[in-house]
């Protein structure tokens, strides 16, 4: 007899044993997820609730720790997709099944819809920065001008970018101005047309949050827009993009534009990542009223912005949590501030950590990796991606 322990923290292990007793791929790959552990934190909690909770839960073989009007509930999903089901518990936890069930993660979409056509999802997308701003917190001013970021968008698409994000105003921390439409179009549609024609069929990215920025990228060939305030800042951006064929991309932010970036509003009570959770739900639904499709759009939680560096890591940390809204999620996490606390890094040293915090941001279920140093990134993508057992891109 032989017993070898199995490292669940991926499934790749229980995928690769069943594999290795002649189970076919789809069918290992899905009773491995089905193996694979999660857990839920649940309040609002009535005596009887807690009381059916431990005697249910721990025939269904889940664990379930308990205090006040609280509890956590762990174990593998197929237990959890067992206790998901409010026909069948007992009747004070039925709510609390039903809500499990919602939170559950759906099965990871396969690609994003653009303008430019679909993005597949199967290996990251690597979305590269390209700022036509003279004061951005990383490279104010090093593209500026449509020569200078031509050349820099052909060194992004050599190094592995899969989309160019084309931004014309910065929102780094502390500055005290809007920058006006007019000024905004001026950087970036001069660039953006230069784009087209040097690269057929690259897929564009204008991020803005102005809605008469977006119309006019769209029109000059954009096929994505990004917006950080998941179009809070202008009422008529949701319009503009559900009249388009665009992806959206949805930031999570609080308060007005000048504040996005800086901590201003970063109270979010005991459950910060629940609550960026419900406020990106909040603007996932306000974006399908408007007439987007889900296939349309991915999530941002917004790294390093309307957050503490505690709380960004604790939104890397737990992005596994996001994959309950059912769209795929992207990060940000260049050079940003957490970064440098965590590593005492300068900005321009954040590459490295950047690097890490993608692949580590893979683990937990992000599909798009926005970054400014492409080639870090894409080598420690490739090396997430083959560690989850599929070959690296030749």
């Amino acid at each position: 007899m032989n017993v070898t322990p199995l490292a669940l923290h991926s499934t790749r292990a229980v995928r690769d044993a069943l594999r290795a007793h002649g189970w076919d791929g789809g069918t290992a790959a899905t009773a491995a997820d089905g193996a694979s552990a999660a857990a839920f934190h649940m309040t609002g909690l009535d005596d009887a609730s807690l009381e059916a909770l431990v005697h249910f839960g721990g025939r269904l073989g889940l664990e379930v720790l308990t205090g006040p009007g609280w509890a956590l509930v762990s174990g593998s999903r197929s237990r959890l997709s067992a206790f998901a089901r409010p026909w069948t518990v007992p009747e004070p936890l039925r709510e609390a099944a039903m809500l499990v069930g919602l939170a559950l993660p759906p099965e990871p979409p396969r690609a994003w819809r653009t303008a430019a056509g679909d993005i597949p999802l199967d290996r990251p997308v690597i979305i590269g920065i390209l700022n036509v701003t003279p004061d951005s917190f990383s490279d104010g001013g090093a593209h500026a001008g449509v020569d200078a970021a031509i050349v820099h968008a052909e060194r992004l698409l050599a190094e592995g970018a899969a989309v160019l994000d084309l931004g014309g105003e910065s929102t780094r921390p502390g500055r005290d101005r809007l920058v006006p439409e007019e000024e905004e179009l001026a950087r970036v549609v001069p660039v953006l047309e230069a784009l087209v024609r040097r690269f057929p069929g690259v897929i564009v990215s204008i991020d803005t949050m102005k809605a008469g920025v977006a119309r006019a990228a769209l029109g000059a060939g954009a096929a994505v827009v990004n917006d950080v305030t998941a179009f809070r800042h202008d009422p008529a951006m949701a319009r503009v993009v559900a009249g388009s064929a665009a992806g959206a991309i949805l930031m999570h932010s609080r308060g007005p534009a000048l504040e996005i970036a800086s901590t201003e509003r970063a109270e979010y009570g005991a459950d910060p990542v629940g609550t960026v959770l419900d406020e990106l739900r909040q603007s996932l639904h306000g974006a399908a009223a408007a007439g987007i499709g889900a296939e349309r759009i991915v999530l941002d939680p917004g790294l390093g912005f309307s957050k503490t560096a505690e709380q960004s890591l604790q939104a890397l940390d737990q992005l596994a949590a996001f994959a309950s809204l059912g769209r795929p999620l992207l990060v940000g996490p260049s050079r940003k501030r957490f970064l440098g606390a965590a590593t005492g890094r300068d900005v321009p040293e954040r590459d490295t950590a950047t690097a890490a915090a993608c692949a580590l941001a893979w683990d937990r279920g992000a599909r798009l990796f926005r970054v400014h140093d492409v080639a870090a990134a894409r080598d420690a993508l490739l090396l997430a991606h083959a560690l989850g057992g599929s070959a690296p891109a030749a």
